[in-house]
């Protein structure tokens, strides 16, 4: 009996464990952990971070990024320029051959304008990446806490 018990728990963790995993593969590219942070009541912008993996043998390009939960989604960067923190808009953003591209708080990330409604915690929607070589896939972007940390590309989601 016991061992049957160990045998259901193991299987559980394993079931609950992909639950978690969200990440996905386009060709050479490995996308991890596509997520947004919940936004405060009214707000009308928002982001969305994820890492992106070159594991082939050429550079690729994430060039156009959309969803249907906001009137426009761009690629932008905060840059620090002449001490002030500035965010603008990006055609591409390069993804060299064994490098990762990540997507963050305070770096590049894809910018949500004109949100239909707020992001709430718990809450998901797709997101359509598309780059230059590998084509265009649909991720799920799932909503965390106003709280959540910066993502680490390699925490095992």
């Amino acid at each position: 009996m016991t061992r049957i018990l160990a045998i259901a728990a193991v299987a559980a963790i394993a079931v609950a464990g992909s639950a978690w995993a969200h990440d996905y593969q386009l060709r050479a590219l490995h996308i991890d952990h596509p997520f947004a942070r919940a936004t405060p009541p009214g707000a009308r912008s928002g982001g969305v971070f994820l890492s992106v993996e070159n594991k082939g043998t050429q550079v690729d390009r994430l060039m156009r990024v959309s969803t249907p939960a906001a009137g426009t989604a761009e690629l932008h960067q905060m840059v620090l320029d002449a001490g002030v923190m500035r965010m603008r808009a990006v055609a591409g953003v390069d993804v060299k051959p064994g490098d990762r591209l990540v997507l963050q708080p305070g770096g590049y990330h894809v910018m949500l304008a004109d949100l239909k409604r707020p992001l709430q915690a718990g809450d998901h929607f797709p997101l359509t990446l598309g780059f230059e070589k590998a084509g265009s896939i649909e991720v799920n972007v799932e909503v965390e806490s106003m709280a959540a940390g910066v993502m680490q590309p390699h925490a095992g989601h």
